[in-house]
């Protein structure tokens, strides 16, 4: 695009804020604002869940850029003023404010909000969700050694704030309605090693339960069970999960399902609105079906290569579906599409030090899972990338390397 031309980023996140930078990498010399709800710069979100919630880190630490650096860069940052309505038709983003910018060109970052748990008391001071950096603060600013805390979810997002109490010194439990923890991402084996390592490093994990009502005059201070018991609680950390934020670009005349569609190029419904991030519905080529995916990784990936192509490249992107988690002091590294497979081959026992975990069906491999040993994951990748059938035996002998059996 010409350098009179404007592009106008909605969503002042993590995708945003690269998408931003990857549009003046590129060269494009045309006006970009980036407009975001929040009152802070554009910084990452997974420390907010560990890292800054047991240290004194903050802004500083998480952002993307120091906001000097958006001036430098000709990028008009609009902070604390969220996009009310887009007029598509007429190319004009309506601010909360009232105000209204122009565009030619239009991308949606607006990522996601937590899921609410409907029940009574849920509005009572002490219970908190975890999205924002104002939200990290909050919760940090309560939880000390002690403090009796129940997390509502045994997520990833549950799971490391539990890792991130106990370290703490508070007394954690986790309340999780399914049989085991992060039951949607893993295998049952492999969740059932992290439970038992959550509860070895002292959290109570309770697996299967329901949740009826927040109890409390105010304040929280329990849980009540769908059985009737009361779980004591100072401080209730709910993480059931989050919603793509939609809403605006459904009601512009975009296609929404379970996120704003779009296709291998980062394209909506409409030619020049574009999407990327935690609200994109995109095609992806190793699952063999359209994903919303909610990772850092491709929070950033996707966003910088949209960025390119609404500047006028033409690139398909391709999500590894690679994630991680840091869970006390163990890393849990995930990739592939863990959907169906027929074996699960254990390279490694992780009670005793590193391990890889592949899943297979009819040989190939269809995800890996590794802890504490993301040394592997990349030539994994490659393993699983190749679409060829592997040994059991070959995959599991931790003394042949995982490159040979790549280059074979």
């Amino acid at each position: 695009m010409s350098a009179d031309r404007t592009v106008v980023i909605v969503g002042a996140g993590h995708a945003g804020g690269r998408a931003a930078q990857a549009m003046r990498q590129y060269g494009f010399e045309g006006r970009i604002l980036l407009i975001g709800e929040e009152p802070h710069v554009p910084y990452e979100r997974p420390p907010l869940s560990k890292e800054l919630i047991v240290t004194d880190a903050g802004l500083e630490k998480v952002q993307l850029h120091e906001a000097a650096w958006y001036a430098e860069n000709r990028i008009d940052l609009i902070a604390g003023n969220g996009a009310a309505s887009i007029d598509a038709a007429g190319r004009r983003v309506e601010l909360a404010d009232g105000r209204a910018v122009a565009f030619d060109r239009l991308m949606l970052t607006t990522g996601a909000r937590v899921r609410r748990l409907p029940v009574p008391g849920a509005d009572l001071d002490g219970v908190f969700y975890l999205r924002t950096l104002d939200d990290s603060d909050a919760i940090k600013a309560r939880i000390s050694a002690g403090t009796e805390v129940a997390v509502i979810g045994g997520g990833f997002i549950g799971l490391e704030i539990a890792g991130s109490a106990v370290t703490l010194g508070a007394t954690v439990k986790v309340l999780e309605a399914a049989d085991r923890p992060m039951g949607r991402s893993v295998a049952p084996e492999v969740a059932d090693w992290f439970a038992r390592m959550h509860r070895d490093r002292g959290v109570d994990l309770r697996l299967g339960v329901t949740v009826g009502a927040l109890e409390g005059t105010g304040a929280v201070s329990g849980v009540r069970l769908g059985g009737g018991s009361i779980v004591p609680a100072e401080v209730v950390v709910i993480g059931i999960g989050i919603l793509p934020n939609v809403e605006i670009a459904g009601a512009a005349g975009l296609a929404v399902d379970n996120g704003i569609v779009v296709d291998d190029r980062g394209r909506t419904s409409h030619p020049d609105i574009y999407a990327a991030g935690d609200v994109a519905n995109q095609p992806n080529a190793f699952a063999g079906r359209r994903l919303r995916l909610e990772s850092y990784q491709n929070a950033q990936d996707q966003a910088a290569a949209v960025a390119r192509n609404l500047c006028g490249a033409d690139e398909a992107y391709e999500d590894s579906l690679w994630v991680w988690s840091d869970q006390h002091d163990v890393n849990l590294q995930m990739t592939g599409a863990p959907e169906h497979w027929d074996r699960l081959v254990w390279r490694g026992n992780p009670d005793d030090g590193p391990a890889t975990v592949f899943y297979l069906a009819a040989g190939r491999i269809v995800a890996v899972n590794t802890i504490d040993n993301g040394r592997e994951m990349r030539p994994a990748q490659r393993l699983m990338q190749s679409d060829k059938a592997f040994e059991a035996d070959a995959l599991a002998d931790t003394s042949v390397k995982l490159l040979k059996l790549a280059r074979g």
